[in-house]
């Protein structure tokens, strides 16, 4: 994808020694993530610090309104005790007019499109111009944080009020649209991206029959929810690129590099392509008593066989690449250091501990950074299943349930989030002596799909311990307001008094 600020020439990796090549493994890159500041860590200013509260700040708005917003939203769920919020699921309806009505008191326009994605806009100065778009996802995983979606639309909300507080929401100089996207873990229907996806018009309308365990359908969901939309229309959710500037999304990091190096937030440089599989092995149901261990066509023997090799691969794909380490343009080295696979889900039927069981579907989650990598892996792993399955006399079937290919942001869009982010830390410790790190991201977002749109930028929210989709997900009221503040930094010195960053796209290009 190209750059605003033009293609640089050349690429490289720097650390504090010497300039190296940009294929150094990413478990070299970790280490030079490291090299990247200065110091020891990062602080804020004391509570009772007036430099902490100013009121050109707005703390009371980035800050203390937000968290409470994001513990309000917590607060909606599908479950008693715990967290979750599918795909359009009553909770995630209730959760969509908390935010429609936050963005309305932020002053913009607001509607919920026919995949239920909730928009809140404002027009700005120039209606015709192209959009700003600002967003990230409602919806959650099974025994969620409260921080993983959410985090992104209320920082943007936030920002926008201040605007508006400050009489400046009129006067920006493009349209600005923040969107809180319905669907983006795909935990209801295994396909992830349903709302982003739709806004990038690369979601085909075969979606609408995909049905969830309980055999209801996309199609039907959206009905249910007087959403109704035919295959012929669908392909209407999509947003024209000639209308769209730019994407930006605010996210937790959900890794542990921000933390280790003391600091609040960090750039995206990229994200790593995803596949998920659905695997179902089927053999012969029976007697757990009576039937011999020799005539056994047992699918949870088979699977089990299958899940090891998933792992076995992955932590170890020199070993079973047959390439002699250099793969279409890739190094077994390098993928060593960015391939991980899951198996996050499995059942089995009739699923009774006296029966051996006719059938058992797992998922497969599979990421890697580059590519062709991850295409290599998906095709020796599927070779070498069937392999097993034929040798234990079981069928196997290999759905490939999402595709999300690697994303390189705009190093256009980098530079000036870098630049935000860097002089929001300023303005609330008054010295900053840390440069704002570059990182790549293991996790997906809605940023990878709107790349079939438009530019996109990312920014990280450091988190505590990495830890994410799960209860235990933190993120530090001081370094939300620091991502809000950021936001509106990024408004007011870019959208607003249409600034284009003059700093070296080749230096924020840097590989980690």
């Amino acid at each position: 994808m190209a750059s605003r600020l033009g293609k640089p020439s050349v690429s490289v990796c720097k650390n504090s020694q010497a300039p190296i090549t940009c294929g150094v493994t990413m478990v070299l890159s970790w280490f030079l993530v490291l090299s990247l500041v200065s110091g020891t860590g990062f602080a804020y200013p004391s509570a009772g610090d007036t430099n902490s509260n100013r009121s050109d700040l707005y703390p009371e708005i980035l800050r203390d309104e937000t968290v409470a917003r994001l513990n309000e939203l917590g607060k909606v769920s599908d479950a008693d005790g715990y967290l979750v919020r599918t795909f359009l699921s009553p909770a995630s309806v209730r959760a969509g007019k908390l935010i429609q009505s936050w963005m309305e008191d932020a002053g913009l326009r607001t509607w919920v499109d026919q995949i239920g994605n909730i928009h809140g806009r404002t027009e700005g100065m120039n209606a015709s111009a192209e959009a700003l778009l600002i967003g990230s996802h409602l919806d959650t995983v099974i025994d969620a944080g409260i921080y993983d979606g959410p985090l992104g639309i209320l920082c943007a909300v936030s920002a926008l009020k201040v605007l508006k507080i400050n009489g400046n929401l009129g006067k920006l100089k493009r349209p600005v649209e923040v969107i809180a996207f319905s669907d983006e873990e795909g935990v209801r229907f295994h396909s992830a991206f349903l709302g982003s996806a739709a806004i990038a018009g690369i979601l085909p309308d075969s979606v609408l029959q995909i049905s969830d365990k309980s055999g209801i359908t996309v199609q039907d969901v959206l009905k249910e929810n007087s959403i109704g939309v035919a295959e012929e229309s669908f392909l209407q959710l999509k947003y024209d690129p000639q209308s769209v500037w730019g994407y930006i999304e605010v996210h937790i990091e959900q890794g542990p590099v921000l933390e280790s190096l003391g600091l609040p937030l960090g750039v995206v440089k990229g994200i790593a392509g995803q596949t998920r599989f659905k695997v179902t092995v089927s053999g012969a149901q029976g007697h757990a008593g009576t039937v011999p261990m020799s005539m056994r066509r047992d699918p949870m023997a088979a699977a089990a066989d299958l899940i090891v090799l998933l792992e076995r691969i992955c932590k170890d794909p020199e070993s079973y690449l047959s390439c002699d380490g250099h793969c279409s343009g890739f190094t077994a080295e390098s993928l060593a250091g960015s391939l991980v696979c899951t198996v996050g889900e499995i059942s089995s039927w009739p699923s009774a501990s006296n029966v051996i069981p006719g059938q058992v579907i797992f998922t497969i989650d599979l990421r890697a950074m580059e590519d062709m990598a991850r295409e290599t892996i998906i095709s020796e792993l599927s070779n070498r299943m069937y392999q097993i399955c034929n040798k234990r006399s079981v069928s196997c079937i290999i759905e490939r349930k999402h595709d999300a290919g690697a994303v390189i942001c705009d190093p256009g869009l980098g530079s000036e989030l870098k630049s935000a982010a860097y002089s929001a830390l300023k303005k609330i410790v008054g010295d900053v002596q840390d440069e704002v790190p570059v990182l790549m991201s293991g996790a997906g977002h809605d940023a990878m799909a709107l790349a079939h749109l438009t530019e996109v930028g990312m920014l990280f929210v450091r988190c505590r311990g990495g830890i994410s989709h799960s209860p235990a997900e933190h993120v530090l009221d001081d370094d939300i307001w620091a991502a809000g503040l950021t936001l509106l930094e990024f408004l007011d010195q870019h959208v607003n008094q249409h600034i284009v960053s003059m700093i070296d796209p080749i230096a924020y290009n840097m590989c980690i």
